[in-house]
């Protein structure tokens, strides 16, 4: 995945569709939000095991919706001026420090 690319294609949608003035941080966190909502909306009052056997149409819906928090988050990096690589990397090495069992 090129992160830049990704923000680059998301700039040109938002800038064409004058979008840019509703893109503050605050809203777009909240966006976020919302679309994981709608994520978990996918797999509430499923099973431990259903929820690892969607069927086809479930599972491309919970796929859009990943879609649409992955692309709002690269936007909000975008607005506060955070390089997603830099800031993911960072959180993974954190995790692999404090949940490392050597």
């Amino acid at each position: 995945m090129n992160i830049n690319e990704l923000t680059q294609r998301l700039h040109a949608i938002r800038d064409r569709n004058d979008w840019q003035p509703f893109h503050s941080p605050k809203n777009l966190a909240m966006a976020a939000s919302v679309e994981m909502a709608e994520l978990v909306e996918i797999f509430q009052w499923l099973s431990e095991d259903q929820s690892r056997q969607l069927p086809a149409d479930k599972l491309a819906h919970a796929g859009q919706e990943v879609g649409d928090i992955v692309l709002y988050l690269l936007l909000l990096c975008s607005e506060l001026g955070l390089d997603m690589d830099t800031v993911v990397r960072a959180k993974l090495a954190d995790s692999e420090r404090r949940f490392s069992h050597d």
